[in-house]
């Protein structure tokens, strides 16, 4: 499993950050979708990152404010990231709240199971709408070969969530259905 140092090496790659920059793209940028980086990890990662010499950070003077640190990949960061992207990646693990709560769908009002599922429908447009939009130039910039085929990915992958959902959310609605008219 890819661990919080090595992802902030592949954000460092792409061009220097802070660590509110570095925090945004695993939250709501180009690496929000697959790979975890949770804000009380980022920063000791960092730490040892500058303590290992794979990143360097320089202060800015922001006047008044304190400076941001900004942080840069060295040679020896590109050479530990290369390493570590040698090694065959870890099987995909895929967390769901959502899931979860279609699990217990016998135990939930069919309402409330169609309303879940029609929500998650409309996430999924919504999503699928704002990676179109990023297609071809990017939304973070240029998308070079790799970062189109990823992003090829995750729009094949939420398209396909979208679709399954909109032929079998009746499935689960009726195993709500079925489990009340039981009782």
């Amino acid at each position: 499993m890819m661990d919080v140092k090595t992802a902030c090496l592949g954000v460092l790659a792409l061009s220097d950050a802070s660590g509110y920059e570095i925090r945004k793209a695993f939250e709501e940028g180009p690496f929000s979708h697959f790979a975890e980086g949770a804000f009380g990890s980022i920063y000791p990662a960092l730490k040892q990152l500058e303590g290992d010499g794979s990143i360097v950070v320089r202060g800015t003077n922001n006047g008044e404010r304190p400076g941001k640190k900004i942080y840069r990949i060295t040679p020896r960061g590109k050479l530990v990231l290369l390493d570590s992207l040698a090694q065959p990646p870890a099987p995909d693990r895929y967390k769901s709240d959502f899931l979860f709560h279609l699990m217990f769908a016998e135990f939930q009002s069919a309402a409330s199971i169609e309303a879940m599922v029609e929500d998650r429908i409309a996430l999924y447009r919504a999503m699928l709408a704002a990676m179109q939009d990023c297609s071809g130039s990017g939304c973070h910039g240029p998308l070079t070969n790799s970062h189109a085929f990823v992003h090829g990915f995750g729009l094949a992958v939420y398209r396909a969530a979208l679709d399954y959902l909109e032929d079998h959310k009746h499935e689960i609605v009726a195993v709500s259905l079925q489990a009340h008219h039981d009782a």
